[in-house]
């Protein structure tokens, strides 16, 4: 007699690519407001952004693409 797995366990991603999207969604939000704050800086002081910020905004990209790497393992586990 064959077992058939049910469609919760073939359909849920696992708990792994979960959080790694999750540290992706985390990253990409901290980057995203940090270069909000790089622009407004200026506009609410009359203070130039400092490093940190711009060092900060860098986790924006990093977590565009820890984000398209987590899909991408998504993606081929689904299949």
């Amino acid at each position: 007699m064959a077992h058939e797995p049910t469609p919760e366990s073939t359909t849920r991603p696992s708990r792994t690519s979960d959080g790694f999207l999750r540290v992706a969604l985390t990253l990409f939000a901290l980057g995203f407001v940090a270069i909000v704050a790089i622009f407004l800086t200026p506009i609410l002081s009359d203070n130039k952004p400092g490093l940190v910020l711009y060092l900060i905004a860098l986790a924006c990209p990093i977590g565009f693409l820890l984000g398209i790497v987590a899909a991408l393992m998504q993606g081929r586990r689904a299949r």
